[in-house]
């Protein structure tokens, strides 16, 4: 719709805020006028940082709920196969025998 403004455009625009303003009034204006946009730069930046922290907290909750629901399916399927429950401990040696120590079990020969 509009074109970007050139200098022709941006001199006429000056000339005739300094004829409604005045020569006194303008610099007051300038100023104020930079006041307003750093403050809407800062609460934009502001704004933007909430949202990407806000973004990140639950983008960490996603992937510990994710995580989570692993744990418990793989305790599930641990808990329902067999291969899953340890195997039964070896008897003891009776007292008295020596046990081999490369084997663990029986006596030495």
């Amino acid at each position: 719709m509009f074109g970007s403004i050139g200098m022709p455009e941006l001199i006429i625009i000056l000339v005739i805020a300094l004829i409604i303003f005045g020569p006194r009034k303008l610099p007051e204006l300038g100023r104020s006028l930079g006041r307003s946009i750093g403050e809407f730069k800062r609460a934009s930046n502001e704004l933007r940082s909430t949202l990407e922290e806000e973004i990140r907290i639950e983008d960490q909750r996603d992937q510990r709920t994710a995580a989570r629901a692993e744990q418990d399916a793989a305790m599930a399927a641990g808990a329902a196969s067999p291969a899953a429950t340890p195997p039964p401990a070896a008897p003891a040696p009776p007292e008295g025998d020596t046990v081999n120590r490369t084997t663990g079990t029986g006596p030495v020969a």
